[in-house]
């Protein structure tokens, strides 16, 4: 059985082929990322040594539709799985074309190419912000209605809608994950945790938008992952997954965990001007996910930002290298 992982040099993408590659043998993966200044060949370091040819690397770029055909000639894949996305929310409000290029058009294409070639599965990876922003109860439910606030959010919502679009037009097999925020070990720097875990390292201010009461439910990349494969071989063909790690925290609570763990002073805090269409809160109910695919949770967010705290310290090499290349500081 072979997997057509596309964004796989990303930060969720990657944890995916790590998960999937160690815990099930007879997978064999292909890697499809065009690297942007996200995409890391490190995020991958040592998987062809451990798995020999159950790994594989090609740099394409998933709105191209000859090298899409190409590939998917070369091999026939089981599945898809689409990551590839750009996902960071400031860039996407200084350059919207960019995201709908990747995730709009790239995912059309890519749509498009699975059909003709006769994959029999595609599993689209997206985003709890399709949902847009809740009040201070409740929770983001499969049936929530999309109402994004953001370039990012609207281009994902594009994707999810042309995805299940060719489900109901072409009855192709395709599946939709939703996600709440993911952390853990790659996250690129310019996200929340790692960004104050390396900030708070260097002793420099912490910037935390508007009044850092802004709430994000927390979820360790390695329970997304779990999920991911549970779709993958257990999901409904047409429908849509939400996982979430049931632990709601102010971006305020989080960065003062980072801070308490590394033993420095909240004194490091220092509140921006709030980002434009800021959503004030995220919450996903995973109980449809829970009991249709059997998948559990196995990590909190208190204990799961220690230990993503604990890897950006044992791994300063690989996070300096990649801000040096990305020209952040």
């Amino acid at each position: 059985m072979r997997i057509l992982v596309t964004g796989g040099c990303g930060f969720i993408g990657s944890n995916f082929i790590r998960y999937i590659l160690k815990h099930y043998k007879p997978a064999y993966v292909t890697n499809v990322d065009v690297l942007t200044y996200a995409g890391n060949l490190a995020n991958l370091d040592g998987l062809a040594e451990a798995h020999g040819d159950r790994y594989e690397f090609f740099k394409a770029d998933i709105a191209n539709a000859d090298q899409m055909d190409e590939l998917m000639t070369e091999h026939q894949f089981y599945a898809i799985i689409n990551f590839a996305a750009e996902s960071h929310v400031d860039r996407s409000i200084n350059s919207p074309q960019n995201f709908v290029h990747t995730n709009v058009v790239g995912t059309s294409v890519l749509l498009d190419a699975a059909r003709r070639h006769g994959i029999q599965r595609f599993v689209q990876i997206s985003t709890d912000e399709v949902y847009g922003s809740l009040g201070p109860s409740g929770k983001f439910t499969e049936q929530s209605p999309l109402h994004p606030s953001s370039p990012y959010s609207a281009s994902k919502a594009g994707a999810d809608l042309i995805a299940l679009a060719f489900f109901k037009t072409f009855e192709q097999d395709v599946i939709v994950t939703r996600c709440s925020n993911n952390y853990g070990p790659y996250q690129f720097p310019e996200k929340l945790i790692p960004l104050m875990i390396i900030k708070a390292l260097r002793n420099e201010p912490l910037p935390v938008y508007g009044d850092g009461m802004n709430v994000r439910d927390w979820i360790h990349v390695e329970d997304h992952c779990s999920g991911i494969v549970a779709a993958l071989f257990e999901g409904k063909a047409g429908t849509a997954y939400n996982f979430g790690g049931d632990g709601e925290l102010t971006n305020l609570e989080v960065v003062k965990l980072i801070l308490e763990k590394l033993g420095k002073p909240e004194s490091l805090i220092s509140f921006v001007t709030d980002r434009l269409g800021h959503d004030r809160r995220y919450a996903i109910d995973s109980s449809f996910a829970h009991r249709e695919l059997n998948w559990k949770l196995r990590h909190t967010p208190r204990e799961g930002i220690a230990g993503t705290v604990d890897w950006y310290l044992q791994n300063q090499s690989w996070w300096e290298e990649l801000l040096e290349r990305a020209g952040r500081y």
